[in-house]
């Protein structure tokens, strides 16, 4: 069974996700509602889909968001049940009508190659829920490496964003999501745990629309300075922890957007300094650590002036 989990609080685009629950073909999924001390609570509207889905809501007294977006997952997450997968879908993120039947008609498939994370396509809708001009739908291999899918997105190749997936809960529990500021990069690092930088299966015959506005996290450009604190804790863990997974040329582009960022972060320090002309070294990329080196010396005369 499938457990659709909404971290309430904007209400709205509400109406849109609740709107394209109803319209599942399939309906073999609950759906947990947890508000976050909203200033608009959502009752009178959930009333009129009683009897077009089974949920169960819950308002916290407290907003928890404001502070730790992955702690209001979590509290969230444990409104739930006992259901095998996981999606922890945005409040103004809107389904394709096919999504959890495509789920169900690819779960052989998806046992048979024993993925423990799930995505669907995605494309990005304005708040008016149109398509932007500018980007397609966001299509990817049917099996594909975590750390591949992560890289195509570094990149700016691919997206992802944390609506799309749907992840097993044995693996939340064991490796919950990491409390990165705005939880930016809670959700990339997670794929990457709950695969073990394995595989991840994609059902492409089903899009999610992530709406891009100025009332979500990832539309906002006045939180710069959280999200780059995010980006560094998020690429020390990749560096020091999972670089071994990726391909020789992927772990020189990574090391050397990880000097990129010591330097920005004031993070130039022995240790990282050492580790990175190490990993450099290990993998015979002498250029590239001469250009890391050229970067630090840089960094550091410049801080001394």
């Amino acid at each position: 069974m499938l457990a659709i989990v909404i971290p309430y609080y904007n209400f709205k685009y509400f109406n849109n996700t609740l709107d394209s629950l109803a319209k599942q073909t399939d309906k073999r999924f609950n759906v947990y509602i947890g508000d976050d001390a909203s200033s608009v609570n959502p009752l009178t509207l959930l009333n009129t889909y009683q009897d077009k889905f089974n949920f169960i809501y819950k308002r916290f007294s407290t907003n928890l968001g404001g502070t730790s977006l992955v702690k209001q997952w979590e509290r969230c997450i444990a409104l739930s049940d006992n259901e095998e997968w996981l999606m922890i879908l945005g409040d103004d993120d809107v389904l394709d009508v096919n999504c959890v039947a495509s789920f169900y008609k690819s779960l052989e498939k998806i046992k048979e190659y024993n993925c423990n994370v799930v995505r669907f396509a995605s494309r990005y809708v304005d708040k008016d829920g149109i398509s932007l001009a500018n980007y397609k739908d966001y299509l990817h291999p049917k099996i594909e490496l975590a750390t591949n899918s992560y890289y195509q997105h570094f990149l700016g190749e691919s997206r992802s964003s944390l609506s799309e997936y749907l992840f097993k809960r044995e693996c939340y529990q064991k490796y919950q999501f990491y409390d990165f500021p705005l939880a930016w990069h809670s959700d990339d690092k997670a794929w990457l745990d709950y695969t073990q930088c394995g595989e991840l299966y994609t059902i492409n015959e089903a899009v999610v629309n992530v709406r891009l506005s100025n009332d979500n996290i990832s539309g906002r450009s006045d939180n710069l300075a959280l999200k780059n604190k995010a980006r560094y804790l998020f690429f020390e863990d990749v560096v020091f922890n999972k670089l071994l997974h990726f391909k020789r040329y992927q772990k020189i582009t990574l090391l050397l957007e990880f000097g990129i960022l010591i330097k920005k972060q004031h993070k130039i320090n022995l240790k990282n300094t050492l580790y990175v002309i190490f990993q450099f070294i290990k993998i015979g990329a002498f250029y590239s650590l001469l250009k890391f080196l050229r970067r630090m010396f840089i960094a550091k005369f410049k801080n001394k002036n």
